[in-house]
């Protein structure tokens, strides 16, 4: 194997969404010189989402890619040094800490700011990616505006399942909600709400068969997984909330992560177990998962990792 380049960075960013992008606006202004690298999917979940109506600042809203751009040219502009390019392995066990970009550069950083992101779980159906901005969607509280005093439909057994079909049962008509099982995995308190609303439907024992419509959803076929049954429901949205990966796989032998991969930080902070590593936005954040939220835990790792460099005299 050829010898790879070496280059140091005094603040590494890996990952573009707006906990990257906003930490590399922060580093940047304090001076840090940062070098962002953009991940697998620049701009992260953001570049696949239509209308963004609930971020401050775009009153008229604002396409999710867009938005994306709007973020990178900020941080571009502030000085940040902007890459394609994906981090594949770590080392934090020194420091500086090593991080391999592409299996091509290795990278000896003084502060690591992580902002990987989640990755929405899918069903793997063609019609589902084929549709996705255009009814169907992985986030309720970002896109059920779109569908008040309409029918949707979700799926899911989860807390996360339970808590969106209750959130667009104030906006939607009628909300039927597929489970696969006999039964719930949702905590008792989040069934019971979800049994005594009256707007929401349940198909126990139920598969997505397909997603139907050309240009935009137009309904949902379902199969009953007892009897093989095929029905139709006319709906103009379909939710996904059969949960969310963290982006953290390449640090688990270095970070403390909780049950889900999530990446642990101290509370009130961006700081992770090793001192010198940051996470920010959806790859620490399984509560919230909003562009806005993770702005702002971008900002907070941004200033963490310039106090830290300046308590070790490296700033």
């Amino acid at each position: 194997m050829d010898k790879l380049e070496i280059e140091k960075a005094h603040c590494l960013i890996i990952g573009s969404g707006p906990a990257g992008y906003t930490a590399a606006i922060y580093t940047s202004r304090a001076n840090l010189k940062p070098i962002l690298y953009q991940g697998i999917q620049p701009g992260g979940q953001l570049t696949i989402t239509t209308e963004v109506e609930n971020y401050p600042g775009y009153p008229d809203g604002v396409q999710g890619p867009d938005m994306m751009v709007h973020f990178e040219k900020q941080a571009a502009r502030m000085g940040a040094d902007i890459r394609f390019g994906l981090a594949t392995q770590v080392d934090f066990s020194v420091h500086p800490f090593k991080v391999w970009i592409d299996e091509e550069k290795e990278i000896h950083a003084d502060s690591v700011i992580i902002a990987t992101g989640a990755s929405a779980k899918w069903l793997g159906l063609e019609s589902e990616q084929r549709l996705n901005g255009y009814g169907v969607s992985a986030c309720a509280v970002c896109d059920g505006f779109f569908f008040r005093n309409k029918e949707v439909a979700i799926i899911g057994a989860g807390d996360t399942a339970a808590e969106e079909a209750l959130y667009l049962s104030k906006l939607c008509t009628t909300v039927h909600m597929l489970i696969r099982r006999d039964e719930m995995r949702a905590s008792k308190v989040m069934q019971e709400r979800v049994l005594n609303t009256p707007n929401i439907k349940i198909y126990w024992n139920s598969e997505t068969d397909e997603i139907l419509g050309d240009k935009k959803v137009e309904g949902v076929r379902i199969k009953d997984r007892l009897t093989g049954e095929k029905k139709e429901i006319p709906v103009s949205g379909f939710f996904v909330a059969i949960g969310h990966e963290p982006n953290s796989g390449i640090f688990k032998d270095w970070l403390d992560l909780d049950e889900a991969g999530y990446i642990k930080t101290i509370a009130g902070t961006s700081r992770t177990n090793i001192d010198g590593v940051f996470a920010a936005g959806d790859v620490q954040d399984k509560y919230y998962r909003q562009a806005v939220t993770a702005a702002g835990s971008g900002c907070m790792a941004a200033l963490d990792a310039e106090r830290w460099l300046g308590a070790q005299g490296l700033h």
